[in-house]
């Protein structure tokens, strides 16, 4: 059996499935040959135009720039530098409307050209076969080189992620959308540029076999890349024309029979595949030492003059191309559309910039290309499905999309679709399936963003958490080894003993003072237990008012133990000015006591002024006595004395004043219900039995009576208080 390589080189092909044929229009651009657009006025840079990263900006609103120098520096092999397509002033650094399907602005560097078109200082390596494949590769990243046929994937990284497991370097010369002709005029006129990148490529790469893939409706490009190839080990393979065989995949399926798997990249089964114009830009990266600051745009359609394809310079904006080449917009429907037919979406405006991707600007009449119909039901023809290049599902595609069912696309396998749009050019339903399906790989994308966020977000958490906690299970660890080495000095030094001891007295108070609390407790409830004892039998018996000698024993019970305590107090040293008055208070209470033994003695007939003053003179020192006992005693035995009048209160007197209140509520009550009914007895009887004159004169001799009773009343209580008054 022949292996792989002998059967390419023996011409076998092989077809990939689905495909389309429209309608090609490319002879109306490819009739003149390549011409040079002039520096616009004004010039518009987006930074971002490839797959990956924007890069940083370097330079300063106002700064000079020279033709080649970058504008932008890259950090990851992710990220491309952007550079001058001529020298000038940088005049703004702002959001500009950029050549995407979305219409959205994205950060612009815009320059206003000097049209001296001055070089930057270029490093040229023409024996780039003495250079090691890293110094070309880097060669390449600094120039800026990206896919021009395509997304935009760095080439650098493209070419980096093939070395040591090439085997196949495959070159797409294919060009198969509908009326674009750049690559077929660049093969014409620079197929030396395209064989000599193909060469830098090989070198770096060092694969087995490199195959030229084109299609068979470029009979003069095949020519000229035949004669550049010629004594070279380069195969050039002629595919049939079908829609997309120009596709990454699709070519790789044409020429090898081979399929990257889902998920991966040619790489994985040791094939690499660059477009002509990329390679051409190789050349002149390494050779020449220019970097990528111009690329082949092809003008078509019948609103112009005449089609052709130019040399444009990256960051001019399409209202100058259509100024300079005879553009004339059709009246009743204008349409500018960036790309193809099938691939190409419409712009917002012309003054988008051209990029590093943008290879045909189409403006074609209402005539040439009919504008979009509306949209209607899907009729499961299942023709979508026939046409996909990719083997997907189309049809169920869209309805998982529109519903925003994104994981069930995502199962799919939505994200291998290329975004050819034969799908939608075989829709009799009109369907824009890939502005479905656009719009459903950008929302997975950015929730995949986010997704990714928030995982860092969470291992950094995470990671913060785990810090946190060993930074304090540190600390603990070292406050417990101080605390052991404080003990041990301790204990070698004798301390500890002495903090044992004030330990120890400190436990002993706290007993000491819980046992007293403990003894007084039940003596307390004691006493309200006999109290309330007697208090029911007194209500059993009817008297008004209950015995309360219980508790003046228990008063005098208090201030007995308050005097122990205030003697027990009186032991200990204190200072002088204490001492003193603690002497007086003894004083008086001793001449109280006294006196009340002398009036005991004494005969009952003294003379009542010298009894009252004597009583009063006790009751003055039995006065003073008790502040002085009540600012000595301690905070515990006042705290204790307050908590003890205070439940006495809650459970005696309240109890007792809120019944008599209910009794007083009570008889009132009864009082007004029974004068009430009384009227209301009397009123119902005099209507019954009496007739309307009676019932009034009835009712007047009522209020009479009732006025007579008020005048007695009030006559009553006068003589009352005349009687009780005084006489003058």
């Amino acid at each position: 059996m022949l292996s792989l390589i002998e059967k390419i080189k023996s011409g076998a092909l092989w077809s990939f499935p689905g495909g389309v044929h429209p309608a090609e229009n490319k002879a109306q651009s490819v009739s003149e040959s390549l011409s040079r657009a002039s520096i616009p006025q004004q010039i518009i840079l987006p930074v971002k135009q490839h797959i990956g990263k924007p890069g940083t900006i370097t330079v300063e609103v106002g700064e000079k720039v020279l033709k080649g120098q970058a504008l932008t520096k890259y950090d990851t092999s992710f990220m491309l530098p952007v550079h001058a397509p001529t020298s000038g002033t940088v005049v703004a650094i702002e959001p500009r409307t950029t050549a995407h399907p979305s219409g959205l602005s994205e950060t612009c560097i815009v320059i206003e050209p000097d049209f001296a078109d001055t070089w930057l200082e270029r490093e040229t390596w023409p024996d780039f076969e003495q250079r090691t494949p890293d110094e070309l590769i880097e060669k390449i990243r600094q120039a800026g080189v990206s896919g021009m046929g395509g997304a935009g994937f760095p080439t650098a990284k493209k070419i980096q992620s093939g070395l040591a497991r090439t085997e196949i370097l495959i070159i797409n010369a294919a060009e198969c959308e509908p009326y674009i002709t750049a690559d077929d005029v660049l093969m014409r006129e620079h197929a030396d540029e395209i064989i000599k990148g193909i060469e830098i490529v090989e070198h770096i790469l060092k694969p087995k076999l490199t195959v030229i893939g084109i299609e068979d409706n470029k009979p003069e490009a095949v020519k000229a890349l035949q004669q550049a190839a010629e004594d070279k080990d380069i195969i050039i393979r002629v595919i049939p024309t079908k829609y997309p065989s120009g596709g990454e995949k699709q070519l790789i399926k044409i020429l090898t029979n081979k399929e990257v798997p889902n998920g991966g990249i040619p790489a994985d089964i040791g094939i690499l595949v660059q477009n002509v114009g990329s390679l051409q830009a190789i050349k002149r990266a390494v050779c020449d030492g220019e970097a990528l600051v111009e690329r082949v745009v092809t003008l078509t359609g019948d609103t112009f003059q005449q089609p052709r394809n130019v040399w444009t310079l990256i960051g001019t904006q399409v209202q100058a191309l259509l100024d300079e080449f005879g553009y004339q917009a059709d009246k009743r429907l204008p349409r500018l559309i960036m790309g193809g037919p099938m691939m190409g979406f419409t712009l917002p405006h012309s003054q988008v910039p051209i990029t590093k991707t943008s290879n045909c600007i189409l403006a074609p009449t209402r005539k040439e290309i009919s504008p979009n119909q509306y949209e209607m039901a899907c009729i499961r023809c299942g023709q979508c499905a026939e046409a996909c290049p990719a083997s997907l599902l189309p049809q169920q595609l869209v309805w998982h999309a529109k519903a925003e069912e994104f994981d069930k696309c995502e199962e799919l396998n939505i994200k291998d679709c290329i975004e050819c749009g034969a799908c939608a050019f075989v829709c009799p339903s009109e369907i824009p399936l890939v502005q479905y399906y656009r719009q459903a790989k950008a929302e997975i994308r950015t929730r995949k963003e986010e997704a990714e966020a928030a995982e860092r977000a969470r291992i950094r958490f995470e990671e913060k958490k785990a810090r946190l906690e060993r930074d304090k299970a540190q600390r603990e660890n070292r406050f417990k080894k101080a605390a052991e080495d404080r003990r041990k000095e301790m204990k070698t030094s004798g301390e500890d003993d002495a903090i044992a001891a004030a330990i120890a007295r400190v436990k002993a108070q706290k007993s000491a003072q819980a046992s007293e609390e403990k003894e007084v407790k039940p003596a307390v409830a004691a006493a309200i237990a006999r109290a309330k004892a007697k208090q029911a039998a007194a209500q059993e018996q009817g008297q008004s008012e209950p015995d309360n000698s219980e508790m003046a024993k228990l008063r005098e019970e208090r201030k007995r133990q308050a005097r122990e305590r205030k003697a027990e107090k009186s032991q200990q040293p204190e200072a002088s000015s204490s001492d003193e008055k603690k002497d007086a208070v003894a004083a008086a209470i001793a001449r109280a006591k006294a006196r009340k033994a002398e009036q005991a003695e004494s005969p009952s007939d003294d003379k009542p002024v010298s009894d009252k003053k004597d009583a009063v003179a006790a009751a003055i020192a039995r006065a003073k006595a008790r502040k002085a006992e009540q600012t000595k005693t301690e905070p515990e035995a006042d705290t204790h004395k307050t908590a003890l009048n205070r439940t006495i209160r809650r459970k005696l007197l309240l109890p007792l004043l809120s019944q008599g209140l209910k009794l007083v509520r009570l008889s009132r009550q009864k009082q007004s219900l029974k004068l009430t009914l009384h009227k209301t007895a009397l009123n119902r009887k005099i209507r019954r039995k009496l007739p309307l004159p009676l019932l009034s004169q009835e009712l007047k001799l009522v209020k009479q009576q009732k006025n007579n009773k008020n005048n007695l009343r009030r006559k009553s209580s006068g003589l009352l208080y005349c009687q009780l008054t005084p006489c003058a």
